[in-house]
């Protein structure tokens, strides 16, 4: 089954996402940092205390008291890290110039990845989300889906599974956004990690499903 055909199969299951939830590119950013290793009810919980402090702000998060800041972002879980991170991301954002400067480095990709406790997956979602850079963003709803419907190995890298969307489809910012956010309703809906095979509309094609 072609990647463009699950796309549409998947469209038409549960329509446009419209993904991500944030108000501004740089409040989808902050919250990609926050969403590691945790939910996102979670997050909005950490992202309403920014937003109600008035600190949803590259400058002011610099500036804040640092206790203030794990207390403001406690509801994510790993406060301590990510307050750190915020921080180095921030001074980061700040000093290549916001958005229009991130997006005109030579290799925005590369860029992000050089921070600490930047990895590809939130790298990814900042360019894709944020920037409208065109690359396809790899999570475990990607790896267990695809996985599962035999047309990528479980064991395959990152790279591998996003060289995987990368060689199948144009390379559209709208298209990536709209994929990834239907792969994780997908995922929520029916291929979750004990799988609700019935009603799916994958089914017909998934070898895994059970009857």
């Amino acid at each position: 089954m072609a990647a463009l055909d699950i796309h549409r199969r998947l469209l038409d299951a549960y329509g446009p996402q419209h993904w991500w939830p944030a108000e501004s590119p740089f409040e989808m950013m902050v919250g990609a940092i926050l969403t590691q290793n945790t939910n996102w009810k979670n997050v909005e919980k950490a992202m309403l205390n920014l937003k109600d402090a008035d600190a949803l702000d590259a400058r002011t998060i610099l500036d804040m008291d640092e206790d203030r800041l794990r207390g403001l972002i406690r509801p994510s879980g790993f406060f301590n890290q990510k307050a750190a991170r915020l921080r180095l991301f921030c001074s980061f954002y700040l000093d290549n110039g916001g958005e229009a400067g991130m997006k005109g480095l030579d290799d925005p990709r590369h860029a992000l990845l050089a921070l600490n406790g930047i990895g590809p997956e939130t790298a990814d979602s900042m360019l894709l989300y944020a920037l409208g850079i065109p690359v396809f963003v790899i999570d475990a709803y990607t790896r267990r889906i695809f996985g599962r419907l035999g047309l990528t190995s479980p064991d395959a890298s990152y790279h591998e599974l996003q060289v995987y969307f990368h060689a199948r489809l144009e390379r559209n910012a709208p298209l990536f956004n709209d994929y990834h956010a239907l792969i994780v309703q997908h995922a929520k809906q029916h291929c979750r990690s004990r799988p609700v095979c019935s009603g799916c509309p994958l089914a017909a094609f998934c070898p895994s499903a059970t009857a």
